[in-house]
């Protein structure tokens, strides 16, 4: 492995760092030696989330701040905090977003909504997160980063961004088929030129920028959820969480340093036929 995959001492600013691939993330990175701002707008868990990353021991590496990624007062106060603590913002990962899911947890209600009765007020709020919020946090980090000279932004897309939900992977044989809600299909296309735009707006301020589509994380889902995805995936299965730490350590790392605009896929070939 190359010495410079590496994020020993970098200072990474992650938001939606409570959920399942943000805490993976977050303990990945801090184990190699990163210094982890985990922001997440969900504040009833924030002392659950410190409790657990007290235990690792490494309380100089981190730094739990609930963070509405909507609200402009919030977004100051999580960077604020970061710089008292860490002087800088090395990387930023773009990971907060609504996302209506299908596991154990998902919203039923959500989930069978078809698109012509698909509720405005929703789109509009999984508009606010997953564009408006990212865009605010972002021109507030990459003001900071214009400062200190440098930086890193990954912003998290989707295979939903680069295509279309095949909608019987959501077909359980059921009286009434689920459906992937067009909100997430919408917001998440979104990402990889906005990711190109920042890309080459920064590029002489030594600023990249560069996205990552990663998809199917299993997470507790019902056999007949499974058995649809390993049909429609090539490597016949969804991802381990873990998975998924090696790619956004290569983007965060200076390993990537000749590569800003892209869109990194990460999708086990689910978008290459």
């Amino acid at each position: 492995m190359s010495e410079n995959i590496s994020v020993q001492d970098k200072v990474i600013l992650l938001t939606g760092a409570f959920g399942l691939i943000g805490k993976t993330l977050a303990k990945s990175f801090i184990a190699q030696g990163a210094k982890v701002i985990l922001a997440d707008a969900n504040k009833k868990l924030a002392p659950q989330i410190a409790a657990e990353f007290k235990k690792l021991k490494a309380s100089k590496q981190v730094l739990v701040c609930p963070t509405d990624v909507t609200s402009l007062s919030s977004c100051n106060n999580c960077i604020t905090l970061a710089l008292k603590k860490f002087k800088r913002i090395d990387v930023l990962i773009n990971n907060a977003a609504i996302d209506a899911k299908f596991d154990k947890q998902a919203n039923k209600v959500t989930n069978s909504t078809r698109f012509e009765n698909f509720p405005l007020p929703l789109l509009q709020k999984s508009f606010d997160v997953n564009v408006k919020g990212l865009v605010q946090i972002t021109q507030l980090v990459i003001k900071q980063m214009l400062k200190q000279g440098h930086g890193n932004i990954i912003n998290v897309a989707s295979t939903y961004s680069l295509v279309a939900p095949n909608q019987s992977l959501y077909d359980f044989g059921e009286s009434q088929q689920q459906f992937k809600p067009v909100d997430y299909v919408i917001t998440k296309s979104v990402i990889p030129n906005l990711t190109r735009y920042i890309a080459t707006f920064y590029a002489k301020d030594n600023i990249r920028c560069n996205a990552i589509a990663p998809h199917g994380i299993f997470n507790g889902h019902d056999d007949k959820f499974l058995q649809n995805f390993a049909q429609l995936s090539p490597l016949g299965r969804m991802a381990d969480r873990n998975e998924f730490t090696g790619p956004f350590t290569f983007l965060a790392s200076d390993a990537s340093s000749y590569m800003t605009g892209t869109t990194l896929v990460a999708d086990g070939g689910w978008t290459a036929w």
